[in-house]
């Protein structure tokens, strides 16, 4: 009877298994790991075997790379930082009228890091302008979606920064229309994280993008479309680019420019984002994200056994959660899970006391 009642089971299973689709999201991160090899960690996640850097070094070699891996000590980590000069930097020797240095996805990449028709994907970064950043009154693009195949020639969204008597940052779709722009000061000189969000169609397709102040959480520019043309009917894939890519008929009024990245991301799917970012990261203490949930676990190590006090508290020192209070933990590994959904977006501190001495990691929560 037991073998019977295996074999119906072992039937039920193949059958759910075939009937009912399996749904596995892929996503590909790029981070800076540290100065060297540049271009050659770019090239292993965006593109394998292939180059996926458009730089102006064929004008321009004695400067050396125009990316490279930098400490920045906002986000307490290795960053990508992009270089462009007025002169002689230009469009990879090709155009002269303009310059560029971006790193993309295109055909000789992975099939997961390719948009194509009846997908949703999802892209995440951080970047940073420098302060007085002076973008062109043509087009100065930081990051553009644009497609393969058929009719190609014009990105489908842009992010660009532009001169005027007010500078913006604009949002352009299509290459021509302008569907939402803000004050360009608002970026410089600071952190600020992008999640856009693209569900592929070529007539009923959808469009969101979110761009946050990395330090307090507060949203500087949105934008949703839940019906529009997010590929063109003969296009084979869409594609991300990020970087600088300026134009130079006003060159007089340009300035080198450095502007910095951090934390690529393509994910098929919605983004299974977390509601913390982990800004410091040390070995034997750390905050730990757990994406889809507003929840997040606090890891830490002691060398001897002591009673350990552990808190959130504000930048000034404040506690604003306690989470154990003189409790008499063995050395070792511990792990403490926190409840971080009744805090306000910002910065905060995990304080840890034990044995005397007392240790902080900086964590930011976002709403």
């Amino acid at each position: 009877m037991k073998k019977n009642t295996d074999l119906l089971y072992k039937i039920l299973l193949t059958l759910i298994l075939c009937i009912c689709p399996v749904i596995i999201f892929s996503q590909v991160t790029l981070d800076a790991d540290g100065p060297g090899n540049t271009y050659e960690l770019i090239n292993s996640v965006l593109a394998p075997g292939n180059e996926a850097v458009e730089n102006p070094e064929c004008i321009h070699p004695e400067f050396g790379r125009h990316i490279a891996e930098v400490w920045d000590t906002d986000l307490n980590k290795y960053v990508f930082e992009f270089y462009i000069h007025v002169t002689p930097d230009n469009d990879r020797c090709i155009n002269f009228d303009r310059q560029r240095v971006e790193i993309k996805t295109y055909e000789p990449s992975p099939d997961n890091l390719k948009g194509t028709t009846g997908e949703t994907v999802t892209y995440k970064w951080k970047f940073r302008l420098p302060v007085g950043f002076q973008p062109s009154g043509s087009f100065t693009h930081l990051h553009q979606i644009k497609a393969v195949g058929g009719d190609a020639d014009m990105p489908i969204f842009t992010l660009t920064a532009r001169k005027g008597s007010t500078n913006k940052l604009e949002l352009i779709y299509n290459n021509t229309d302008k569907e939402t722009n803000a004050n360009l000061s608002l970026f410089e000189g600071k952190w600020v994280e992008v999640i856009e969000t693209i569900k592929i169609d070529n007539v009923h397709g959808s469009y969101s993008i979110v761009i946050r102040d990395v330090i307090t959480g507060d949203v500087i520019l949105s934008y949703s479309n839940s019906d529009l043309m997010t590929i063109r009917a003969d296009n084979d894939f869409i594609r991300p680019k990020w970087g600088i890519y300026r134009s130079l008929l006003d060159s007089p009024n340009l300035r080198d420019e450095a502007v910095r990245f951090a934390g690529f991301s393509i994910q098929e799917g919605v983004l299974n984002t977390s509601i913390i970012d982990e800004l410091k990261i040390n070995n034997d203490f750390k905050v730990i994200s757990n994406p889809g949930s507003k929840k997040a676990n606090i890891e830490y190590i002691l060398t001897e056994s002591s009673n350990v006090t552990l808190n959130i508290c504000s930048l000034n020192g404040q506690t604003v959660q306690s989470l154990m209070n003189n409790e008499h933990q063995e050395k070792g590994k511990s792990v403490k899970q926190v409840d971080l959904s009744g805090l306000a977006a910002g910065l905060y501190l995990a304080c840890l006391n034990s044995g005397g001495s007392t240790k902080t990691a900086r964590f930011l929560v976002r709403k």
